[in-house]
């Protein structure tokens, strides 16, 4: 809400169509929300001629934290909806499958390929988080994976 100048409330919409009682948002798929940033088909606004590059992990192992950190923004960019439509029992399933599917993945990576975080660490040694490539140690390939 405003002020206007008589000092009475005028409504502002900052969630453009979200709000709307009626509004059943269609989502994207999970990596190509994670590439746009928005995981709503309707809320995303492309920058000029910008297209959004697809990350290719080139092995098992990249394959997977890339999922991970997909699924974790899929899960982030739904529970912001869902503070605003806490009735919304469609978004609330797909958050829930989102999360289940989160955690198969990090168990997965965690069983096959150590720790993502120091709770995961299951040896009595110290963590080795420090023993893992940097991401500027990685020549080629993706930044970030």
């Amino acid at each position: 809400m405003l002020f206007d100048d008589n000092f009475g409330f005028i409504t502002y919409d900052l969630y453009g169509d979200l709000l709307k009682k009626d509004h059943n948002p269609k989502l994207v798929s999970v990596d190509e929300g994670f590439l746009r940033g928005n995981m709503f088909e309707s809320e995303y606004k492309p920058y000029k001629n910008y297209t959004c590059k697809k990350i290719i992990p080139r092995t098992k192992r990249e394959e997977l934290l890339l999922e991970i950190m997909e699924l974790s923004f899929a899960i982030n960019d739904l529970n912001l909806y869902l503070d605003l439509h806490p009735e919304d029992s469609k978004m609330l399933k797909k958050f829930n499958d989102l999360v289940e599917k989160s955690c198969k993945c990090e168990m997965e990576y965690v069983k096959n390929y150590g720790a993502l975080e120091v709770i995961d660490n299951t040896s009595d040694e110290k963590f080795e988080w420090i023993k893992n490539p940097w991401p500027w140690d990685n020549e080629g390939g993706t930044k970030y994976v």
